[in-house]
């Protein structure tokens, strides 16, 4: 099969010729309406089955779902009083993972009943944010203090809070490389990108700058599995692809200028999905290649 490939900033047209079909890249539609209040929505995560998780849709505290059919239900009303979710990952066995940045938690949830418990807590934190996930379950949490415009990082294991990073700028978007060797941070106010080499051990160091942006600001942020890293660009009203070297290669324009935070899904985890909160819509665009969660 021949392929032509024809690139813009903003979209990239692949046109088989053998077969006449075509696919747009990097072009942002709306993909559902999911209420009024969007200032906290965040967070978005696909599960196995494809289903689209995300939070804060109608209220703090609730946790929404958009099915394989595109039907946007409320998956959890309310979640325990004083816990609002920011970040969600999914690990082994299907367990929820929730950022909760109110309770200094981090909550795990059934995906079957819905019940909802503390799997690590530390009160030392200012908040947890976004959360990235690798081998065994072993999270890494940004803790950003946004008053202060300082952030922490911590690694999150067998239920415990374990400081890897302080006195760092505004820790907020956080994510692992395909072969789990690189931990990514950016901070927020300081529009920068860092990089830290990550042992089996998930120990942290040779901490570096990977990428700095000279204007707006930074939210979540993932990874495919070549190793491009996806950044939304809060206050721009765009999502950033950054190559394994750090280098810019395209923004993809969307039509809120709050973009929070992005997830892959689809059949094929070439389908991205980006939480925005000043519109009320989810957004989505297709990539070339697919999320590092979904290939886990």
């Amino acid at each position: 099969m021949k392929t032509k490939i024809l690139v813009t900033l903003t979209t990239l047209l692949i046109v088989c010729l053998s077969c006449g079909q075509k696919e747009v890249q990097y072009q942002s539609q709306d993909l559902v309406f999911v209420g009024q209040y969007t200032s906290g929505l965040e967070g978005p995560a696909v599960d196995q089955d494809g289903n689209l998780y995300f939070v804060n849709p109608t209220h703090s505290g609730s946790v929404g779902k958009v099915d394989t059919e595109g039907n946007f239900s409320l998956f959890i009303e309310y979640l325990p009083e004083g816990s609002t979710a920011n970040g969600i990952r999914f690990g082994q066995y299907q367990s929820m993972y929730l950022a909760d940045y109110t309770g200094h938690n981090v909550l795990k949830v059934n995906l079957q009943s819905k019940e909802v418990s503390v799997y690590a807590h530390d009160s030392l934190m200012n908040q947890p944010n976004d959360l990235a996930i690798c081998c065994n379950d072993r999270m890494f949490a940004s803790d950003p203090n946004w008053k202060e415009s300082t952030g922490q990082l911590w690694r999150v294991e067998n239920g415990k809070f374990h400081l890897l990073s302080k006195d760092m700028g505004t820790t907020n978007g956080v994510e692992v490389s395909p072969d789990e060797k690189t931990l990514y941070v950016n901070e927020s106010v300081q529009r920068k990108v860092w990089a830290f080499d990550l042992d089996t051990q998930g120990n942290i160091s040779n901490k570096r700058i990977f990428h700095q942006f000279d204007d707006f600001g930074m939210d979540g942020m993932r990874c495919d599995v070549d190793g491009n890293l996806y950044i939304t660009r809060y206050g721009k009203g765009t999502v950033a692809k950054l190559s394994p070297e750090g280098k810019l290669l395209l923004e993809v324009i969307m039509k809120g200028k709050k973009p929070s935070n992005i997830a892959f899904g689809g059949k094929d985890g070439k389908t991205a999905y980006v939480t925005l909160q000043d519109r009320g819509y989810i957004e989505t665009f297709r990539v070339e290649k697919a999320g590092r969660s979904f290939a886990r």
